[in-house]
């Protein structure tokens, strides 16, 4: 009997996940046919990750390329202040953060240099930013629609997105 309940909740486990890839497939294969529309150019779109504590600003990737290509980067400063940067002194409210998974335009190059993140023990590529604009305020899911956020960790990387063959799995 025990072995019967078991072989039934991994059945429905599996059904139930491979759901959640079917609808996560096709969220993304939509996503990427946008994508692919985007205008060629010398920007990046850039989407705003806040976790606390933490020094980081988000993922950037090249117009037309898949949020796969996307790097966690630390922002340099020298010529543009980031967006939603606010004093860093000890504040009785301070807030930071405000525009977690804002979409931008963003303008600016990597430095070739990273730069050490102690919170998260990682050496992240540094981008001079130069500019940017707000593209969407509100874009929706960053690498996979049932991706879970959490300020506690990293906990949304664009290795969270299913391969093809992931895809094809479960047509």
């Amino acid at each position: 009997m025990f072995k019967k309940i078991i072989l039934s909740t991994l059945a429905c486990l599996t059904l139930v996940q491979c759901n959640t890839l079917k609808s996560d497939c096709e969220a993304l294969a939509e996503r990427e046919a946008q994508i692919a529309q985007e205008q060629a150019g010398d920007y990046y779109i850039g989407r705003r990750y806040y976790i606390p504590y933490t020094r980081f600003w988000g993922y950037l990737r090249k117009p037309g390329q898949s949020w796969r290509t996307a790097q966690l980067v630390m922002m340099d400063e020298q010529d543009c202040r980031q967006p939603d940067r606010g004093i860093e002194i000890p504040l009785p409210n301070p807030v930071f953060g405000t525009d977690h998974n804002v979409e931008y335009i963003i303008r600016g190059k990597y430095t070739g240099e990273k730069a050490y993140e102690p919170n998260t023990n990682q050496a992240l590529p540094i981008f001079r930013l130069a500019g940017y604009e707000v593209r969407d305020k509100d874009p929706g899911f960053l690498f996979v629609p049932s991706e879970e956020y959490t300020e506690k960790y990293v906990s949304i990387r664009p290795q969270t997105m299913p391969t093809p063959e992931q895809c094809a799995g479960c047509q």
